[in-house]
């Protein structure tokens, strides 16, 4: 599963971005799942909070 956040300008949709993915890596990267959200959860310094990610599953 992959998270990503979406720029507005931008008409990308989930099978598309999987496309690309496809095109580009191999087969045992690709994502089989996308979810859009609207900001990545980050610490203090920047950093992504992974564990959020897991969490919110």
């Amino acid at each position: 599963m992959s998270r990503s956040t979406r720029s507005s300008s931008t008409g990308v949709g989930e099978a598309g971005l999987i496309e690309h993915c496809k095109a580009r890596m191999a087969s045992f990267k690709k994502p089989r799942a996308v979810h859009f959200v609207g900001e990545l959860s980050k610490n203090a310094t920047g950093k992504i909070l992974k564990r959020e990610l897991r969490k919110a599953g």
